[in-house]
């Protein structure tokens, strides 16, 4: 220990002095800023790629220095399929319907593109707008939902959420073309699991059917009600006919299985059926369905104006890659291999770089069961290494979740089981991430900052158990506060959770972060109790530089060296819980030590093992505060990091600070 740190800790009365310990013996990580700190654009609303990333938005962005760019799918979010190309082929081009495939020859440059609905939808809600609705309960029995093609043949579900305890005993069901020729009701045993767990169904006792004829079929499935929230319709063979308004020669027409109405209630001592599903063309008035796949077929006239995609050109020749390959996405949950090929053959012949391309995003939040989503990864893989076997393939950009908050066994698990079993695992190159620990944004932001280094380690620990490899890159692709717009989002908590989530995911050996919230953005009130978003960049007649921006700008230029290079992580630790620290040694052979005080109300110092002269870069409630007014909210005092000189490691942290030793 410095002499003069422990004069000042023996002297009488004086302030504890809290030492950070790094073991420069033990490396935790070696990695190169220029890769491993990026962050991500998405999709939004109409007019929001011209209005959000205008050429000034993106050089304000860019001076983040957050290099390489992910590239979020929202269409997929959406329960669309994503036209990257508004010039392309209808598989019935007559009636401009059928499944499509965009051009893959550049022509005029794709500054937008766009979300098509699925007129053949099963699922009530959608992870992006969620204006949509259920074919199966939408009261119309001209409309259908359909199963995807591509997951033949998997047997396929339907899932009728009644959102409370409610007697049962008989089922009808509406099929339309082709249908299941043998099917199985049941109830689940569990209410608290996600819908696509195998484990929580049991069969009605009277709830098999065998060589059904299709049509409209009338059940008693029990003998007397059962008390139940969710019933299944498990559809294991299909009838194979053709759909009765389909005309032409596609084979997938009669690939699955299709349901125009399900009905599901009791039936009275004088035979009538009581109906206890709400059917409404509307998500909030119709009983909650989750399928477990849907058919990717749509029309011209399903555009969605409100699902808008940045083009592929807009995005590359405005400078958000940095001249770096993109994580790029592909359309798969809801889409065709041809139309992902036709995208990597469009990009190389652009000249635009392509290595990782992402398949699939969030597909456990809609309900898709790992093996069905295994079995999907694995046709697209295939697919594109018949384009270029270099390509990297991974996924599945999934919402990561607590061991505790995980059945067992896990969405992940069971997908590693699947992919093993199937001998594809060497077809997965990276695995992908979601990273919003905190869903009640009510609570005490102090103590939730407490939790985040052992959550976000405990979480990848879990990963591992369940046996991903930690040979293969991992990636948080998205990460923030919480997915619920919040106070804390815009505020110094915020920008201490991103700095910590980064530094943590890098010690564990991660390779990659993509920060969401890159655009700039408006404060959303998602939560009764707060405002607020993730975002660098508060939207106005000029942008605000938020605690993101600075928090970024922080990792990427000062506790790392710009332009990038060869980085080692020590590990590192603290005599303190409130305090975090993470060390580098950066090419230019400096020690750089980042500092994180997550107690709200207290100052403490520390003493960092350097000797001499070093600088000091730091952001602290002294450079910002932020005021709340619903709407109108805004910072009163909005400066960037102050730099300084210490001596011999010796500084004091502000409550609720982020700070940047080097020397």
């Amino acid at each position: 220990m410095l002499l003069s740190a422990l004069a000042a800790m023996l002297a009488p009365g004086a302030e504890p002095i809290h030492i950070i310990s790094i073991d420069q013996s033990h490396t935790l990580n070696v990695f190169d800023p220029a890769e491993a700190l990026g962050a991500g654009i998405d999709g939004h609303e109409k007019g929001d790629t011209a209005r959000l990333l205008s050429s000034a938005n993106i050089t304000a962005m860019r001076s983040a220095g957050l290099k390489p760019l992910s590239y979020r799918l929202r269409t997929e979010l959406a329960g669309e399929v994503w036209h990257w190309n508004p010039r392309g082929m209808w598989s019935d081009s007559a009636r401009q319907q059928g499944y499509w495939v965009s051009d893959a020859t550049p022509g005029e440059p794709i500054d937008v593109s766009y979300g098509y609905r699925l007129p053949r939808r099963g699922n009530t809600l959608d992870q992006a707008n969620n204006d949509g609705y259920s074919r199966i309960t939408d009261g119309n029995p001209d409309t259908f939902w359909k199963s995807n093609p591509y997951l033949d043949p998997l047997p396929q579900w339907i899932v009728i959420d009644l959102g409370k305890k409610t007697p049962i005993d008989a089922i009808r069901v509406r099929w339309g073309t082709p249908w299941a020729t043998q099917y199985t009701v049941q109830y689940a045993t569990r209410d608290d699991l996600d819908v696509q767990y195998p484990g929580i169904w049991r069969d009605f006792p009277n709830g098999s059917e065998r060589a059904a004829a299709g049509g409209v079929r009338t059940t008693r499935i029990a003998a007397d009600p059962i008390m139940i929230r969710k019933l299944r319709v498990l559809m294991r063979d299909s009838s194979g006919t053709t759909l009765a308004d389909a005309r032409g020669s596609d084979a997938r027409d009669s690939i699955g299985f299709a349901v125009r109405e399900i009905d599901a209630g009791t039936i009275d001592a004088s035979g009538r059926f009581h109906d206890a599903v709400r059917h409404a063309a509307n998500r909030k008035r119709q009983t909650l369905v989750w399928v477990s796949s849907t058919d990717p077929w749509h029309r011209a006239s399903d555009r969605d104006d409100n699902t808008e995609q940045p083009g592929l050109d807009f995005v590359f020749r405005g400078g958000l890659t940095n001249g770096k390959p993109m994580l790029t996405p592909v359309g798969m949950l809801y889409d065709v291999p041809e139309n992902a090929i036709a995208q990597i053959r469009y990009m190389k012949a652009r000249g635009y770089p392509v290595e990782e391309v992402e398949l699939g995003e969030e597909p456990e939040e809609q309900q898709i069961p790992p093996e069905y989503y295994g079995a999907l990864f694995v046709k697209w893989a295939a697919a594109l290494h018949a384009v270029d076997p270099n390509l990297r393939a991974g996924g599945p950009s999934l919402v990561l979740l607590s061991p505790e908050d995980a059945p067992d066994p896990s969405w992940v698990k069971r997908w590693i089981n699947y992919m093993r079993d199937h001998g594809a695992l060497p077809t997965l190159q990276f695995f992908s991430f979601e990273w919003y620990p905190f869903d009640d944004v009510c609570k005490p932001a102090a103590t939730q900052l407490a939790a985040v280094s052992r959550m976000l380690t405990r979480s990848l620990q879990g990963l591992a158990d369940d046996g991903l490899s930690r040979t293969i890159p991992w990636f948080m692709t998205e990460y923030g506060y919480s997915a619920f717009g919040s106070q804390a989002a815009v505020d110094l908590p915020g920008a201490i959770l991103n700095a910590e989530s980064v530094a943590t995911f890098l010690a564990f050996g991660g390779a990659k972060t993509f920060l969401y919230g890159y655009e700039p953005g408006d404060l959303l009130h998602e939560v009764p109790c707060t405002w607020g978003n993730n975002m660098l960049f508060l939207s106005g007649p000029s942008l605000q530089k938020m605690p993101a921006y600075y928090s970024a700008k922080l990792l990427a230029e000062e506790w790392t060296q710009p332009g990038g290079g060869k980085h080692v992580m020590y590990a590192t630790s603290t005599d303190d819980p409130a305090i975090s620290a993470y060390a580098v040694r950066r090419p230019d052979g400096l020690l750089s030590v980042l500092l994180l005080n997550k107690n709200p109300g207290l100052q403490v110092t520390v003493s960092v093992p350097m000797d001499g002269r070093a600088e000091a870069y730091q952001y602290s409630p002294a450079q910002y505060l932020w005021q709340a007014a619903g709407a109108k909210g805004h910072p009163i005092r909005n400066n960037p990091p102050v730099k300084s000189v210490i001596q011999n490691g010796v500084i004091r942290l502000p409550a609720y600070s982020i700070t940047v030793v080097r020397g």
